[in-house]
């Protein structure tokens, strides 16, 4: 499995990537979702922030979870945008390779949608739900949704795994399932072909690695100063993203191929709240995790979240003023 993902990336970066005349240092990035809450490597691509650290940063869409985790422990990838529940489960299993190294999105903000006349959970009972994949934060959102309405997945309802989001939609629109479970801004896409929130997500306030930056412990021991630049372009990205809606639709529609501008201010007002504006980890969101693992993995109960997180570079944006400076002082804290 890791080998196909290597042939991929390398496939990818054969077609794709124009090798830059001054040399940059390249990283190799693998997302899991084309989200808006994960959009940063496009916003500093775009504005030629990466230019500036003198970073090239090809960015691999890999739609699931478990293979962007095969990628980054074969070491086809350094860094990965992604959900924490893969890196959790890996250390949990033995391999602590794998480090969280930034926040982006602490809490769950997946909605669940359906046609007008479905209006709870329970009008879903027996009918087919999308998520993205099994394990991916789509499909524990979904859970855990139907968890607080006394609903089981297999018992009350089925899981239809349909890929990525605009696959999700797809399926959607074509009746292929009956509700789906969306990120921004693809839920408000759906909202404009006439579906409605069966679930509103951010609503209820689910904490979770939603949206996280990840690499391991082995890259970090050799090539610490790069992941810094690294680090501090992703911070740069997201002063953007905080407060330039006009860059971020014009880079979302560039990537996402969505032009309605009514779509894009829903999705971003929307989604905006719950981003972290100086890529701060939760350490609840972690132990969130490891709380839902115990249960059928003891290995859990031995960790502490603390221990899964590497927070060098955000104490050096902070301890050296950059952050006070890139936001005007102690803002967005």
């Amino acid at each position: 499995m890791i080998g196909l993902v290597a042939s991929f990336i390398i496939l990818w970066l054969a077609l794709a990537v124009t090798p830059m005349a001054n040399a940059a240092d390249r990283l190799i990035g693998v997302q899991s979702a084309r989200v808006m809450s994960q959009s940063m490597p496009w916003i500093a691509e775009e504005t030629g922030i990466f230019r500036k650290y003198n970073l090239e940063f090809p960015l691999v869409y890999i739609g699931t979870s478990p293979l962007a985790t095969a990628a980054m422990l074969g070491g086809e990838a350094q860094l990965m945008i992604d959900g924490g529940v893969g890196l959790v489960r890996t250390v949990v299993g033995g391999n602590n390779d794998l480090v969280f190294i930034g926040g982006v999105k602490n809490v769950l903000t997946q909605s669940i949608l359906a046609k007008p006349e479905i209006k709870r959970l329970e009008d879903l009972r027996g009918k087919k739900i999308g998520v993205t994949r099994i394990g991916a934060t789509t499909h524990y959102f979904a859970l855990q949704a139907f968890k607080r309405r006394g609903m089981e997945a297999g018992r009350d309802y089925s899981m239809v795994q349909t890929g990525g989001a605009p696959e999700m939609l797809a399926a959607l629109l074509s009746g292929a399932i009956d509700a789906g479970t969306m990120s921004a801004p693809w839920d408000a896409r759906a909202i404009s072909q006439g579906y409605s929130y069966v679930v509103y997500g951010p609503d209820l306030r689910i904490a979770n690695v939603a949206v996280s930056l990840i690499t391991r412990r082995a890259f970090i021991a050799q090539n610490s100063p790069l992941l810094g630049r690294f680090m501090r372009a992703m911070a740069e990205a997201a002063k953007i993203l905080h407060s330039d809606k006009e860059i971020v639709f014009k880079v979302l529609s560039k990537y996402l191929r969505i032009d309605d501008r009514k779509v894009l201010d829903q999705a971003y007002s929307a989604e905006i709240k719950a981003l972290e504006p100086r890529l701060e980890l939760r350490m609840e969101a972690v132990q969130a995790i490891l709380d839902d693992i115990a249960p059928t993995d003891a290995r859990a109960r031995k960790y502490k979240a603390q221990e899964m997180y590497d927070r060098r570079y955000l104490d050096d944006m902070e301890k050296s003023g950059f952050m006070d400076k890139l936001w005007g002082g102690a803002a967005a804290r």
